[in-house]
Parts: structure tokens; C-alpha cells; sequence
């Protein structure tokens, strides 16, 4: 059923403002909307007519208008075609971040928090068995050379190394060749300590250069127990009177200090490959300040064994399906971009 903008707009608000609070909506309820520029009568008309179409009903006299099943379906229906439009969106965003992993994460997290109006995380990846990529080395001033290494799936640690020498274009290039003809490809488990003294001792002066950058290299790639987490949406939390007060205080602190958080990320990453997407509702969570709420979260996986985790919290009474659309979605373009 095709309606007018007009119309499908206030079905729309009638719908959401249901789901939200589980109580019939008004006319007077619509109109104080933000983004609904219409008076108190122009409304009621239309909710007439949305009623004569049987996409709204009166639950009693005096009550204001709740959804039928063909309204769901009408509002269902728009927002899968909406849904598709976002995801393309999503798709562009994504495309343009993905050399920039950081703003990547922080991206998909508000478009996490945006889509569902919940609050929203995901973790950074991590690799159990992270390979060196490519090592470069750049003289910054007489003091400091900057290492960066790059790790498979195209992550990047810069590290700063104070240095008493500065080193010209030749010898640069040199230990440059040296380190990445030695270390490319290895995890940290194969940088022995034969290797190590073995590329030391073909540095020869720059030795200790060469110790550090190693050592850096070696950083970079251990396995991180505890991933950085990218959050949005917090406030959303104030959005439902359940979560509100002293149970609001205690999420949003958990948000900031984001232990709680890491404790989800590990359980996530600890399911069996393939278990897909987890519901934790209420007392399942073993975090007391998640206890009146639901968490649904899900592992991506962007290839070579990178893996992280994104979620969503909210009440108990959250739009499960959406939710899961959503992160569904999510994981399918953080996919797409890696070409797994």
C-alpha cells in the first residue's frame, strides 16, 4: 500500500512512539513532535483517514490510536526499503573509512546507535597469531626515528624511537631492507631470539636501533587481551524509563570505563566459531549494572583472523528483530570492505 508523505509520516510517529512507550498516541502526542510541523487538526484528519484505511485503530472511547497488523505491514514494508537505502549509506561510509580502521569503528558505532536507538559498541580486532606486513622507518628530527609497523588487515602502531645519530637516506633505506627481509610475514611466536641477534649483528653500528624497532614490531603484534572499544548511543539509555535513575548512572559509567564492555568482548570472542549472533537478557549478564537490560551482540570477522565484537544494549523490551537486521547488515559490510 502506497500512502501519501503526509500520512505515512504520522503512521510512522504513531508506531514508534508505540513501540516506545506501549500506550495508545494522540493527535496532541504527534503535533509536539520536532519534526512535525502540523497542527492538532490537521493530524486528527489524518489519523481519521489512516483509521478508515484500517492501518490504526481506538483501542476504547477517549483513547488515542494504537497499530493494526496492516499498519506494521505498511510500516514494515517502508522501512525495508528505507533499510536498503541506509545500507548503501553505510556501505559508502564504510568504503571511505576503511583505511583508517579507527574512524571505522567509531563510524559503524553511531550508525549502530543511529539505526537502532539503543546504545552501541565494537571492539577493535584482534588476531591471535598477528603477522608483520611492513616495517618503515623515517628520520622525524636528530632525535627521534618513527617506526611503523604494519600487521595483517592493514593495521598500523607507530612508535617513536629516541636516537642519539641521524641517519641519511642510505643507511635508512638499508636497515629498512633488512628488517623487512627478515621479519615479514613472521608472528611473534617465529621471532626467535637467534633471529633477533642475527639482524643485530648485520646493523652493525645501528644495532640497537634496529633492538628497539624489533621490540616494537614485537609489541605490535602480541595478542591484545584487552582491544579497544568504540562506543555511541549512551544517552540513549535516558530514552527509556526503566533504565532510568540509578540503573541509567551505573550504564553509563560502564560505558566510560568500559570494563564491563570488555568482559561482553571476551565472552563474544569466546563462542565456538559459527554460534553467530548472542541475546543476553536481564540476569544473564553477569554484570549487575546490565541487569535490567538486553545485550545483543555478534562477532565480525574481517579475515585472517581478525575478530572483533559489536553489540547493542537496551531495555528489555528492545526491537529484537531490528536489532539483529541491523547488526546483520553491519557485519555483512565490514565483510564486503576486507574481501574475506
Amino acid at each position: 500500500m502506497e500512502l501519501q508523505e503526509r500520512k505515512m509520516k504520522i503512521l510512522q510517529a504513531i508506531i514508534r512512539n508505540y513501540l516506545e512507550t506501549g500506550e495508545p498516541v494522540g493527535s496532541r502526542t504527534i503535533s509536539k513532535l520536532a519534526d512535525m510541523s502540523l497542527s492538532s487538526a490537521t493530524i486528527r484528519n489524518e489519523m481519521a483517514d489512516l483509521e478508515e484505511m484500517g492501518l490504526i485503530m481506538q483501542p476504547h472511547t477517549s483513547a488515542g490510536r494504537i497499530p493494526t497488523d496492516a499498519g506494521y505491514r505498511v510500516y514494515v514494508d517502508d522501512m525495508l526499503r528505507s533499510e536498503r537505502t541506509r545500507v548503501q549509506e553505510m556501505q559508502d561510509i564504510l568504503v571511505e573509512k576503511q583505511d583508517r580502521l579507527e574512524n571505522l569503528l567509531q563510524q559503524v558505532a553511531k550508525l549502530l546507535a543511529a539505526n537502532t536507538n539503543y546504545a552501541s559498541m565494537i571492539s577493535a580486532p584482534v588476531v591471535k597469531k598477528n603477522k608483520i606486513k611492513f616495517i618503515q622507518l623515517s628520520q622525524i628530527d636528530t632525535q627521534n626515528i618513527l617506526a611503523v609497523v604494519v600487521i595483517e588487515g592493514n593495521l598500523v602502531r607507530n612508535t617513536m624511537i629516541r636516537t642519539d645519530e641521524v641517519l641519511d637516506a642510505k643507511t635508512l633505506l638499508k636497515l629498512n631492507m633488512l628488517l623487512n627481509n627478515s621479519l615479514c610475514g613472521l608472528s611473534v611466536d617465529e621471532i626467535s631470539l637467534g633471529l633477533i641477534a642475527q639482524i643485530r649483528q648485520q646493523a652493525e653500528e645501528h644495532s640497537e636501533i634496529v633492538g628497539k624497532v624489533i621490540d616494537s614490531a614485537a609489541e605490535a603484534i602480541h595478542p591484545d587481551e584487552n582491544p579497544r572499544i568504540y562506543t555511541s548511543g549512551a544517552t540513549n539509555i535516558f530514552k527509556y524509563p526503566e533504565l532510568s535513575g540509578d540503573s541509567a548512572s551505573r550504564l553509563i559509567s560502564d560505558f566510560e570505563e568500559k570494563e564491563a564492555l570488555g568482559s561482553i568482548v571476551q565472552e563474544q570472542l569466546s563462542q565456538e566459531p559459527g554460534t553467530g549472533i548472542q541475546v543476553y537478557i536481564g540476569n544473564e549478564m553477569p554484570m549487575a549494572s546490565m541487569q535490567d537490560c538486553s545485550v545483543v551482540t555478534a562477532t565480525y570477522d574481517l579475515g585472517g583472523g581478525m575478530k572483533g565484537t559489536v553489540g547493542v544494549i537496551g531495555p528489555k523490551r528492545m526491537d529484537y528483530d531490528k536489532v539483529v537486521g541491523v547488526l546483520q547488515k553491519i557485519m555483512t559490510q565490514l565483510d564486503t570492505i576486507y574481501d574475506k
